[in-house]
């Protein structure tokens, strides 16, 4: 699978994204229902977390795992432990938690699903404008549990879209709280900006 890797900046210690999501998406018209359509290209990886999220296809999650592992494990041979990030909408079917299940058996390294949890619903973040409010916001969502052995952890967070990073930041903001947090590493499957 051809990517574009490209670094991520925030406040965790390295991130990385594999590909943008979308190539383009041009309005189509509405549909029946008066919800607005698009003829939408994705890059493949896009097009592989698209059909894993929205149309179940399972088979997508080593692929994708892999790719992770493939282009970007030399960057973060240093974690010690693996966790996803935790979703925004509830589904029987966690996508990240499985992408992130994978790549934790691929670089044999430990996985925790229960380190950061997120205890409350929040506003849309399109509705607050400046950044740093919507990781304020953001931050009172999340909780760490104390769920890990004495020691210093490099945790790399697995998640699937980069868009403003505010979720990831506000994550990283909880977690560096956390005194068995040594380094924070971030990795997405796709991003939306270039």
């Amino acid at each position: 699978m051809q990517v574009n890797v490209q670094k991520i900046f925030g406040k965790w210690d390295i991130g990385y994204s594999l590909d943008k999501h979308t190539i383009s998406s041009t309005f189509t018209g509405n549909n029946e229902y008066g919800h607005p359509t698009f003829d939408t290209t994705r890059t493949e990886i896009g097009e592989a977390l698209y059909q894993l999220k929205y149309n179940s296809d399972r088979n997508k999650v080593t692929m994708l795992a892999k790719q992770i592992v493939d282009s970007l494990g030399n960057h973060f041979q240093s974690a010690s432990l693996i966790i996803p990030m935790p979703p925004s909408k509830q589904r029987i079917f966690q996508p990240v938690k499985e992408i992130a299940k994978q790549v934790a058996v691929m670089m044999n390294v430990p996985y925790n699903e229960n380190l950061l949890v997120k205890t409350s619903s929040t506003d849309q973040m399109k509705n607050i404008p400046l950044k740093e409010e919507r990781i304020k916001a953001l931050c009172s969502a999340f909780k760490v549990n104390d769920a890990l052995a004495d020691g210093q952890y490099n945790v790399l967070i697995v998640d699937d879209l980069y868009d403003t990073g505010s979720s990831l930041e506000a994550a990283t903001v909880i977690l560096k709280q956390y005194t068995k947090i040594n380094k924070i590493f971030v990795v997405t499957i796709t991003r939306k900006s270039p």
